[in-house]
């Protein structure tokens, strides 16, 4: 709880040791920017949060340390702007009211007793529950509504995680300048990856402009998890993407399935998807789009299949 209250997120592992699904995991991938989250540890809710971006793919927190040692050590960050709650709250103190209220199934809390359930994270529980709890508590309402000049961002958060891994690759005895270097290159989507991903993908697949001067060298499995040098530098690991496009699918607001077919988050308004220019993804989700119902690009080559199928799961919002 200390770390993730001082460094503002939230953090779980995908899976349970065994590989079982968890839905208290799930949830954070569900949780949605504006959500509403209270901090349970020790018996107490000490603090309040807002969730402030969509969850993604982040190793597991070095301030950790042992703690969760038997974790993956691939997980879902949750970026949230905590505020503190003053008294914190028991809600054992308030279970016979609290109780009924508490969700049936995947409750963060004994509806019986108010103890913490085992296995626990992140659960979805009634707005009622949240007014029970602040009702008898102060916080910052201004605070948590408008977020702090601290609050993390996926830009910040993964500006970080790049930097410790270029860090590591810098230090790397076992690697060569030269290769070095062209690693480094590829988190820019320049050097070596831009030449392979431009052998494969000759314009963008959103919006159709082939001219290299308005194109990224976009990574469809992120830099920053590949595990090896091949993979950071694969061309079939990319594609060329005008910037508006590139951060939609850099973000999981947007993917592509092996056909070529476009594929559009749920949770984009479609309001910004027409700002934004893409009209005819809106009218898609409608089905109200000139045949053919979805909007198709070239179907990808093989070796680009395993990235997509990455990108589908790992990274879209779905």
């Amino acid at each position: 709880m200390r770390q993730e209250i001082d460094g503002q997120y939230l953090w779980s592992p995908k899976a349970e040791r065994n590989g079982a699904r968890s839905q208290f995991y799930d949830n954070m991938r569900l949780a949605s920017p504006g959500d509403i989250v209270m901090s349970y540890a020790n018996g107490k809710i000490g603090w309040i949060g807002r969730v402030a971006e969509f969850a993604f793919t982040a190793p597991k927190p070095a301030e950790f340390g042992d703690i969760g040692a038997y974790w993956d050590h691939e997980g879902w960050l949750l970026p949230v702007y905590w505020t503190e709650l003053a008294p914190a709250v028991r809600p054992k103190d308030m279970i016979q009211g609290l109780g009924p209220l508490l969700p049936q199934k995947y409750s963060p809390i004994s509806a019986l007793s108010g103890d913490g359930n085992q296995k626990a994270y992140l659960a979805s529980v009634p707005r009622e529950v949240f007014e029970m709890i602040a009702a008898g508590a102060a916080f910052s309402e201004d605070a948590l509504a408008r977020g702090g000049s601290n609050s993390l961002t996926f830009d910040v958060v993964t500006e970080i995680l790049d930097d410790a891994i270029q860090q590591r690759i810098e230090e790397d005895a076992g690697l060569e300048t030269t290769v070095k270097q062209t690693i480094i290159q590829a988190r820019r989507g320049q050097g070596a990856f831009r030449k392979n991903v431009e052998a494969k993908e000759r314009a963008c697949r959103l919006t159709g402009i082939t001219n290299p001067a308005l194109l990224i060298a976009s990574h469809i499995k992120p830099w920053r998890v590949c595990k090896t040098a091949s993979e950071r530098l694969d061309g079939a690991n990319g594609l060329l993407l005008t910037p508006d496009a590139d951060h939609l699918f850099d973000r999981g607001f947007i993917s592509f399935g092996d056909a070529g077919e476009v594929i559009v988050s749920p949770r984009v308004p479609d309001d910004d998807m027409r700002r934004l220019g893409f009209e005819q993804l809106v009218r898609q989700r409608f089905g109200v789009s000139e045949p053919p119902s979805a909007w198709m690009t070239d179907a990808f080559q093989q070796d680009q299949s395993s990235y997509l199928s990455y990108h589908r799961s790992q990274v879209f919002i779905s």
